[in-house]
């Protein structure tokens, strides 16, 4: 019998390593875990493939999947909508494939509404001079922007205890270490390994 997967969802604020984490920990491409790919309206940026970093919608596609309920949750950013769909994620989660969403605070609260079971880990950079470091060493933005970023990332890192787990990335090896920690941690709770090793324990068991 499958396991069904598991749905983690990734938070942190802009400059903590999100992204780089996840990207690492699905390096190899195991067959056994995915990112969630969104729906989104805006447009395709270069080098962006459809299915593959977004499923690329016109605006009444989109709507008509919100009339339909198909997102677990959805929002506008400067004008563009993105969601994320309930039935890939249920399909997915249902071939035994652990789903990592990659989304903000606001989004994670609308997935435990409809998903509690769903486990939610929290991103933290060690410090705010580090965080700062980070989002100047990009040097792509203006101090203003840079400013506006660090503002929203304490009001984003104020979320924290809200999540089932934190990790501190400080250093990089080790915070992706301690999220596949806590991968292999639900796969080895009593309800998955029940599910697992049904023959084994009936096997163990019998009389």
């Amino acid at each position: 019998m499958t396991t069904r997967g598991n749905l983690f969802i990734v938070s942190a604020p802009s400059g903590a390593g999100k992204s780089s984490l996840i990207a690492a920990l699905l390096a190899d491409k195991p067959a056994d875990m995915q990112v969630s790919v969104s729906h989104t309206t805006r447009q395709p940026r270069p080098g962006e493939v459809d299915g593959q970093h977004y499923h690329f919608v016109s605006v009444e596609q989109f709507k008509q999947l919100i009339a339909e309920q198909a997102f677990f949750e959805w929002a506008e950013v400067f004008g563009n909508y993105y969601g994320t769909s309930r039935t890939v994620i249920e399909q997915t989660l249902a071939q035994g494939i652990d789903v990592f969403l990659d989304i903000d605070w606001q989004g994670a609260q609308q997935i435990k509404q409809q998903m509690p079971e769903a486990i939610g880990v929290f991103i933290l950079p060690p410090s705010r001079d580090e965080l700062q470091r980070r989002l100047t060493g990009r040097g792509q933005d203006s101090d203003e922007v840079i400013a506006g970023r660090m503002a929203k990332a304490v009001s984003e890192m104020s979320h924290y205890h809200e999540y089932d787990f934190i990790i501190v990335n400080d250093d990089f090896a080790q915070a992706q270490a301690d999220l596949l920690a806590i991968i292999r941690s639900q796969r080895l709770t009593q309800a998955s390994q029940t599910i697992t090793h049904s023959d084994m324990l009936k096997g163990l068991l019998a009389e």
